[in-house]
């Protein structure tokens, strides 16, 4: 979500622009629903049988068939043709697909990959052992949709898969609308829907819509799990997604306090996101704001780009704030190596992938709690509430008074870090959940 690129990148960002209502509509994926006709309402039970419904510019999305209604074809055995969809991603989403297809084809399993050519170019599939189609799934509604779904419905069918699973809202839908017959569609959820009003509502339509299609949900965090239980869900569970693996730094703490023009005793305090209105660096900039009256006054980097650079500069500007906006980095374990605190300030998260670089490298972290944070963190961050600049004010400045709390805070970072999930864990589970819908053993 902040720009960078594959080795470390933000979930859901997308590389076509969106508007800023779409942007601000979801968690990060940038999912939307269509302002059109909307699904059933009851449960999906009832909903068997029922006349096909239209969705976003009239696809037909038929009725919503519950999970004995679909069998498996061809009776009990394990997956061995393995559908990935994906919208258009630059960021956690597309990584994790790439994990998946990784270990997936190294079990054996023929996988499909299907998302927009730019996504298929920046995560290369292909050199994974992937096939790789590319269908057009924008992070938003587009009036493209209808050649999406029908793109993808022939892929499907050309090459016999035996599941889909499809990676965020979008491509839930896309994916649920496109799927053959009695093929079982897994969706995982990524990210929060967070806007209000009427985009708001038209977005959890979509969550609805999409819970009820699929046959499991997995969600990155409890909180998403919760969701699409609340929306209709007919089985969902926490889904396993892997720590990131954060390259080794390339250039020395004083090389990089160089570069920002520091010295070695001023506080650099480091935060990594897109630039976008979940990530809460309003707050950041404001907290930052009051630390004018510390000596030496400590100095704020936000890596990454986004849609509100230009926003966030005025507020820069406007408070005198010592924060600087470094615009797009891939040294990010560079800058943690030179850095003295790690700053979340998110407004929700699910696995934010920021925070988990930093317990690995070993910087103490302070995070809002919102989300799958949490849990993900631990006892390994400090925690404040979101949009609350007193609170934020106040654990940056116990943290720089106090360097043995802070090394503490490092080690019980790095403890927490040995916690997560690896890619085996994730990959482990998802063949066990496409074995268990196509009746075989695990």
């Amino acid at each position: 979500m902040d720009g960078r690129h594959v080795s470390a990148a933000r979930d859901g960002d997308t590389p076509r622009t969106a508007s800023p209502a779409d942007q601000a509509a979801t968690g990060a994926s940038g999912s939307a629903a269509s302002l059109g006709p909307t699904p059933n309402s009851g449960p999906a039970s009832a909903q068997s049988g029922s006349t096909a419904e239209s969705g976003p510019i009239g696809v037909p999305t038929g009725p919503v068939v519950s999970p004995t209604e679909r069998a498996a074809p061809g009776g009990d055995r394990t997956p061995t043709r393995v559908a990935l969809v994906l919208a258009s991603s630059t960021g956690g989403i597309g990584r994790h697909v790439r994990s998946l297809t990784s270990g997936l084809a190294e079990r054996g399993m023929t996988v499909s990959v299907y998302a927009p050519e730019d996504t298929g170019r920046l995560f290369s599939f292909e050199s994974l052992g992937a096939t790789f189609t590319a269908v057009e799934i924008p992070a938003t509604p587009q009036p493209g949709d209808l050649r999406s779904v029908r793109d993808l419905r022939h892929a499907l069918a050309t090459d016999g898969v035996d599941v889909v699973h499809a990676h965020g809202l979008r491509a839930g839908l896309v994916g649920g609308w496109a799927r053959p017959d009695r093929v079982p569609l897994v969706v995982t959820w990524h990210n929060a829907v967070l806007a209000g009003g009427l985009r708001g509502h038209a977005y959890r339509l979509l969550e609805r819509r999409v819970a009820r299609m699929a046959d499991v949900t997995l969600g990155a965090s409890r909180d998403l799990v919760d969701r699409a239980i609340t929306v209709g869900g007919r089985d969902v569970r926490l889904g396993a997604v892997a720590a990131p693996t954060l390259a080794p730094a390339r250039r020395s703490r004083a090389e990089v306090r160089a570069e920002l023009g520091l010295d070695d005793d001023t506080p650099l305090i480091l935060s990594v996101g897109r630039l976008h209105p979940q990530k809460g660096y309003e707050t950041l900039i404001e907290a930052a704001a009051r630390w004018h009256d510390r000596r030496p006054e400590p100095q704020v980097v936000i890596a990454g780009q986004g849609p509100s650079f230009l926003a966030l500069t005025a507020e820069v500007s406007r408070l005198d704030a010592p924060v600087t906006l470094l615009g797009h980095r891939d040294d990010v374990a560079d800058l943690l190596g030179a850095a003295d605190l790690a700053i979340v300030s998110s407004v929700w998260e699910a696995r934010q992938l920021f925070a988990q670089e930093a317990l690995w490298a070993g910087v103490p972290l302070v995070s809002t709690a919102v989300g799958g944070l949490p849990e993900l963190l631990g006892d390994g961050a400090v925690l404040v509430p979101a949009a609350d600049v007193a609170a934020l004010d106040a654990a940056v400045r116990e943290l720089l008074d106090d360097s043995g709390r802070r090394r503490l805070l490092a080690d019980a970072g790095r403890t927490q870090a040995m916690t997560w999930p690896t890619d085996n864990d994730t990959v482990r589970q998802v063949v066990e959940v496409y074995t268990e819908l196509l009746g075989g053993a695990p």
